[in-house]
């Protein structure tokens, strides 16, 4: 068993909880410290950290970086698993380097190029690597031409900011007009073409959107893991259609994504993302940071969390191929803690044997109180929530619990 491992979470999404699990279940059974920050108090990463602390707000790239710097060495930091800020941050990666920091993110290129879908698009392209048609447009003038474009082609369009992550800002356009059917139900992602027109006129400045076809299903997103050496140690593709997720090795995904994680250099984790263009696979967006549901991995035997943080401390892991293919599964909302205390969090070493919340409510000493009734489901079990947890997802497939994701938060 080697020396402990620090390593830290910086402003995440909340099914990184899962990350933590997975470093700390490791199987070389090593001692792994994890440390998080976040801007939200409420995050469940700070809870699952073995300590955290606020994010302080407003600071400038260049001013985070010196604020990491510093945590770094106060912390005696080993591995930083950078979200917030990745571009700022991997451009110092000497510094990092300097006190004995190691970042588990790509090279400052490759952050560059992945950044603007519209350069990425471009650049894959150069390699072999087919994208749907797009369109960069910036006025109301360019995205009607974009749309009618498509629709000649008998497409629907849709949108999403040219910079960004996850499906944050994505639209489809329909030329419905806006109507009760619009208000019914839950929020949807189709909006009709002539409000995002007088959007754009009454707005203040351009946009930046990429205009493309609504493409279609499966979705299939490559987790890559590559060496600080270039050379992919894994690629394991998770598909999405509908409800249903499931996992692949398809050559007609895999290679791809191979191809893309070695030409640009996307050390470390990333996620390369496709979707059907008629029956073509075609890229849709590459992550340069590990996925939300990197965790699901470990359905098919895989901790790609601490195969990563290897690999960062210039540990071999040879190539990393799933034992088997996990049967197919869908995720489902579940309870997570949240920290019951305001930060700082300083766990002691007691702490790991104690609960952090009771399972349930207690229970009034006196039932016949005006508080004295609890509402109950058919086992018996109290109707509400324990106070103080949050909802992130677990895996409908009998797999332990925290072994699944949501959408960010």
């Amino acid at each position: 068993m080697g020396s402990r491992v620090r390593v830290w979470l910086n402003r995440t999404y909340a099914e990184n909880v899962f990350f933590i699990d997975q470093l700390r279940s490791n199987p070389q059974h090593r001692a792994v410290e994890v440390h998080a920050t976040h801007g939200d108090a409420d995050s469940p990463v700070l809870a699952a950290a073995d300590t955290a602390e606020p994010e302080p707000d407003g600071l400038s790239p260049r001013a985070y970086v010196e604020y990491a710097l510093d945590l770094c060495a106060r912390r005696s930091i080993d591995v930083f698993v950078p979200v917030l800020h990745q571009a700022a941050i991997v451009a110092q990666r000497a510094e990092f380097a300097a006190v004995g920091t190691a970042l588990l993110a790509p090279p400052a290129e490759a952050v560059a190029v992945f950044h603007d879908k519209a350069t990425a698009y471009q650049a894959v392209e150069s390699v072999g690597v087919p994208v749907p048609p797009w369109w960069r447009v910036r006025t109301e003038e360019e995205l009607v031409a974009a749309v009618e474009s498509l629709e000649a082609a008998g497409q629907r369009a849709c949108f999403k900011p040219a910079a960004g992550a996850g499906g944050v800002g994505f639209r489809v356009i329909t030329r419905t007009p806006f109507s009760l059917m619009h208000l019914n139900g839950f929020p949807s992602a189709y909006v009709p073409l002539d409000l995002v027109v007088e959007a754009l006129r009454a707005a203040e400045e351009p946009v930046d959107w990429l205009v493309m076809p609504h493409l279609g299903q499966p979705e299939v997103s490559v987790d890559c893991l590559t060496g600080p050496d270039g050379r992919v140690r894994m690629a394991i593709g998770r598909t999405k259609n509908g409800r249903r997720r499931g996992f692949t090795l398809h050559p007609s995904w895999i290679e791809p994504a191979r191809l893309l994680a070695e030409a640009f250099g996307l050390k470390h984790l990333s996620n390369i993302q496709f979707r059907m263009y008629g029956d073509q696979p075609v890229l849709m967006d590459v992550n340069t940071r590990p996925a939300g549901g990197l965790h699901q991995l470990a359905q098919c035997g895989v901790n790609a969390p601490w195969a990563a943080v290897q690999l960062a401390l210039g540990e071999e892991t040879g190539e990393i191929v799933p034992p088997f293919l996990a049967q197919d599964y869908t995720v489902v909302s579940g309870p997570r803690p949240v920290r019951p205390v305001s930060l700082p969090q300083q766990r002691t070493a007691g702490d790991a044997a104690v609960p952090m919340l009771p399972a349930v409510p207690a229970q009034p000493t006196d039932p016949s109180g005006p508080h004295g009734t609890v509402a109950a489901n058919a086992t018996g079990s109290t109707a509400s929530a324990p106070a103080g947890q949050a909802n992130v997802s677990a895996l409908a497939t009998g797999a332990p619990a925290g072994s699944a994701a949501t959408a960010p938060a």
